[in-house]
């Protein structure tokens, strides 16, 4: 069922870069083919907030994904900001679905306004114009009006606003843990099986 699925991954600039990370492992290790896009602020996070130090080309970044995953390399197209002739910027070659995890509150703001200033942004208006599915996985606390005005525009659309908010019930004994519990809900959304957290009742 999954075979030939392709998704969009756009990591961006808010504080939680793993679970973008462990979001991309899961599905290359599902075999999905995955089309990243890491914004500017999201290489300073990770590099903030993980140990890793990710190549600058992205030929090497492919490869570097690939080698650290124990996974296909041929299922990973990496794109920069301002590559306007990747698919994901056209509607006759959108994915199935998007991802925007984390997802600042600036991309929310860009996507509702629909600015297209970058590919990221345009991947995410032409989910919204072809009717695709698009999920937001937001990581900000507390949330403003503005925010929330935004999330609630979103929803009406059909945007899936997924926060980052990891539940205990699974009594989690560390931060991956946590992380995965939210990855392990983006993944039932999006359709794909997964094994990382325990369900309700269960």
């Amino acid at each position: 069922m999954q075979k030939n699925k392709v998704i969009s991954l756009a990591i961006t600039g808010a504080s939680g870069a793993n679970y973008g990370l462990r979001l991309l492992e899961c599905l290359l290790k599902a075999d999905i083919h995955v089309y990243l896009m890491i914004s500017s602020p999201a290489k300073v996070v990770i590099a903030t907030e993980t140990e890793l130090k990710l190549p600058s080309r992205k030929e090497d970044l492919i490869q570097y994904f690939s080698d650290r995953f124990s996974t296909n390399p041929d299922n990973l197209q990496i794109f920069s900001k301002d590559q306007w002739m990747a698919p994901v910027a056209s509607g006759s070659n959108a994915p199935q679905a998007m991802v925007v995890c984390p997802c600042s509150t600036g991309t929310l703001s860009a996507i509702s306004c629909g600015t297209s200033r970058s590919l990221i942004e345009r991947a995410a208006d032409v989910i919204l114009k072809e009717q695709r599915q698009l999920i937001l996985v937001p990581r900000e606390t507390p949330y403003s009006v503005i925010h929330l005005e935004n999330m609630l525009k979103l929803a009406r659309l059909g945007v899936t606003i997924l926060p980052a908010s990891p539940a205990f019930y699974h009594k989690p004994e560390n931060v991956s843990d946590l992380v995965d519990f939210v990855v392990a809900r983006i993944l039932d959304h999006l359709g794909v099986e997964q094994h990382l957290a325990p369900r309700w009742g269960d």
